[in-house]
């Protein structure tokens, strides 16, 4: 049997992506001191890997395919396809950023300023090739950990992954400015992207994932309406595309089907019964297949 070898980050995103996997049909779970999740999938196998490392192994084949940061992508270098971008994160849904901050008395307020200066980051590759690009020449260390404390003492700025600024924040840190936005991708081994059946399963398993993350967040709506109402009720309903409506029993009466914003349901229910909608059903959404 065929098996397509599939990377997950360990770590802070490892929670994130097994709710997506869930969300999008697969039940996988983490056995204790293991790195190696259990899928309901006999051709997939997936191994933990921290994100920092995803694109070394995916490059040099050790894995067919996986989940990373495009930041790490960067870093490391590594030559990977790559066949998805896929907006998620701990927190949220927006891009995190890579950006240089500093003690908020800091006489620093731009790359010039950080001439003959240290800095710390977990980037160090990212971060030379952000001050090569401003002609500045700066001493560049790699922190392992709490670069938020860095600095004055241990270095004069840092360059920290952020996706509020709340961090960088409550340790008295301003942002001076970003250097990389970076959001999650899904990327291939070159050779693996070639084979027929491993691209054919790679392109399944991103279809039910991105029709699980387009489901995020919305409802699905059902409801009768005569059709000398169908108008005024279209005319309250926000529709991801156009509402499918369909011929009752009742030729003087139509269903409209329809997908809306979870968190716009409760003002617009009330709306669409005074347009004078009947028998309406909210109903869950898992996915969205475009």
């Amino acid at each position: 049997m065929s098996v397509l070898k599939l990377g997950l980050p360990a770590g802070s995103l490892q929670e994130a992506t097994a709710d997506l996997f869930r969300k999008a049909g697969y039940k996988i779970t983490f056995p204790s001191r293991s790195y190696y999740p259990v899928i309901d999938d006999p051709e997939l196998h997936c191994t933990l890997i921290r994100a920092q490392e995803m694109g070394r192994y995916v490059a040099d084949g050790s894995l067919d395919c996986g989940l990373t940061g495009h930041d790490w992508i960067v870093e490391s270098g590594s030559h990977v396809t790559e066949l998805a971008e896929l907006v998620f994160s701990k927190v949220s849904r927006r891009p995190v950023k890579w950006v240089l901050a500093v003690p908020n008395d800091s006489d620093i307020h731009g790359p010039k300023d950080l001439q003959g200066k240290r800095i710390a980051t977990e980037v160090v590759n990212i971060t030379k090739s952000w001050l090569a690009g401003h002609g500045v020449a700066a001493q560049v260390e790699f922190s392992w950990g709490a670069t938020e404390v860095k600095p004055p003492k241990f270095a004069d700025a840092i360059v920290e992954v952020t996706e509020t600024g709340n961090s960088l924040r409550a340790n008295n840190l301003r942002i001076v400015d970003t250097l990389l936005t970076s959001t999650t991708r899904f990327v291939a081994n070159p050779q693996a992207a070639l084979d027929p059946w491993k691209r054919q399963k790679m392109d399944d398993l991103l279809l039910m994932l991105r029709g699980a993350m387009a489901a995020e967040g919305k409802v699905g709506l059902m409801m009768n309406v005569r059709k000398a109402d169908l108008a005024h009720v279209l005319n309250k309903l926000p529709a991801l595309k156009n509402p499918t409506i369909s011929p009752l029993a009742d030729q003087e009466w139509v269903a409209v089907n329809t997908i809306i914003d979870e968190d716009t349901v409760r003002h617009i229910i009330p709306q669409l019964k005074a347009a004078g909608a009947s028998g309406i059903v909210e109903y869950p959404l898992t996915k969205i297949i475009d």
